[in-house]
C-alpha cells in the first residue's frame, strides 16, 4: 500500500496525457522527433521503464518543459515505489 493509499503516477503516463495527446501525434511520431527509438519512447508511457537524462533533456528541447522537472518526477516515482516495496512483509 502506499502513504496516501494511490498508486503513483508514472512520467510515461504525464508525457502522453499532458503532452503528446494534446499535440495530437503519436507516440511513434514524437519519438521520431525526439530522434529516439519507438520501443523506447512506448515503454514510457506504457509505464514500463524510467526515464534517463537523454530523454529528459530530449523532452526539454522538444517541449520546452525542464529536463530536471522530468527527473524529479522520475525520483518521486521511484521513491514511492521502493517506499511500497519496503514495507511489505517478506
Amino acid at each position: 500500500m502506499f502513504k496516501n493509499g494511490l498508486h503513483p503516477i508514472h512520467p510515461g503516463e504525464i508525457l502522453l496525457e499532458d503532452y503528446i495527446k494534446p499535440m495530437g501525434v503519436s507516440v511513434r511520431a514524437s519519438a521520431l522527433a525526439l530522434h529516439v527509438p519507438y520501443s523506447r519512447l512506448r515503454e514510457i508511457v506504457d509505464g514500463n521503464r524510467g526515464l534517463s537524462a537523454d530523454t529528459a533533456l530530449r523532452l526539454e528541447r522538444f517541449f520546452g518543459s525542464e529536463a530536471q522537472g522530468w527527473l524529479a518526477l522520475q525520483a518521486a516515482y521511484d521513491l514511492r515505489i521502493a517506499e511500497s516495496n519496503i514495507r511489505r512483509p517478506s
